[in-house]
């Protein structure tokens, strides 16, 4: 296996497994995220077919690991792409991952599973709440009852540079303004909910924020390996019992004001310790780069950004297409 993380970041260690004889021609592709770019994600759609053998991908599991919004400017589009998948594709399996930035979009047009016991959402605005000057939450139409994430995604920003990235936000933390405009209205808007489609209403409502497959073969140096995977945006946090947050994000527990396995960085970057004495992949987008590391595979070497790629994982191959592989042209 490749690994295509910088020597500065973390890596997990290398977890022993057994090696299996048993072949599988079952294809698990996982796609990392889109960010509103519709080209990309047609290109990379398209290279995949062409690069693995036509009957397989017909019947292949297409993990899509969320962040379809935000940043580019043709999130409409995506979706609509999206959602026509299970027609035009029937013998495939799409799983829909949940990204922190849909899980933010489904907010605000009040999609979201509502909190559990009927508490609503406004306790969960209390713990960020130093940052609301700053990230200028929304308060437009319907703000009263509306998850954190929404508020934040549809907010107006005050400050302009978003300094650890080197980039001007568009609109708000999330980036959101592009995805308002793919809509026909300008960012900050309550028209939105007006606006979006109600298939694409229930698309972000039946997002998954966890899938779990197993046995799984992946190739690697010492043989093809059978395992189990865990699909996650983020990651799963380390120190915090895998059972419990495995039923946390089976179960959309919306009472969470921001749910770490969706939207935490450095807390979910390694696979879990009580996982490593079995086999399992924890895969992942969101974190801005392609990571193959053992059995961690984060998956975004786009990260929203207009100039880099859009990349998916083929298992068990581990082989790495991008949507500017020459095929697509």
């Amino acid at each position: 296996m490749s690994s295509s993380s910088s020597s500065s970041d973390p890596t997990t260690t290398s977890t022993t497994i057994t090696t299996t004889t048993t072949t599988n021609n079952k294809l698990v592709i996982c796609i990392g995220d889109i960010h509103g770019y519709i080209t990309k994600l047609q290109n990379i759609w398209s290279n995949l077919q062409s690069s693995t053998n036509p009957h397989e991908f017909l019947t292949a599991t297409i993990i899509f690991l969320g962040d379809y919004c935000d940043r580019g400017p043709t999130t409409r589009d995506v979706i609509d792409f999206l959602i026509s998948l299970p027609s035009k594709y029937p013998n495939q399996t799409h799983v829909f991952l949940a990204g922190n930035h849909d899980f933010a979009f489904a907010a605000f047009v009040g999609v979201l599973p509502p909190a559990a016991g009927g508490e609503g959402f406004r306790d969960g605005w209390r713990e960020y709440e130093e940052s609301e000057e700053r990230e200028g939450w929304f308060k437009g139409e319907g703000y009263e009852e509306m998850h954190l994430q929404g508020r934040r995604w549809a907010g107006k920003i005050t400050v302009r540079v978003n300094a650890v990235k080197g980039t001007e936000y568009q609109g708000s933390i999330y980036d959101a303004a592009p995805t308002f405009e793919s809509y026909g209205v300008p960012h900050g808007s309550a028209d939105l909910i007006k606006a979006v489609p109600d298939s694409h209403k229930k698309f972000l409502a039946d997002l998954v924020w966890v899938h779990e497959e197993d046995d799984i073969f992946v190739n690697t140096e010492d043989g093809v390996k059978c395992c189990k995977l865990i699909a996650v945006h983020a990651g799963l946090e380390k120190g915090v019992d895998v059972k419990q947050q495995l039923q946390m994000l089976k179960a959309r527990d919306t009472r969470v004001p921001k749910v770490p396995q969706l939207s935490g960085r450095m807390n979910v970057w390694e696979i879990p310790e009580e996982l490593r004495s079995s086999p399992t992949i924890i895969v992942s987008g969101h974190h801005g780069k392609l990571h193959v590391e053992g059995l961690r595979l984060i998956i975004d070497e786009g990260g929203g950004y207009a100039h880099k790629p859009v990349a998916a994982i083929v298992l068990p191959s581990m082989k790495i297409i991008r949507d500017t592989d020459v095929s697509a042209k």
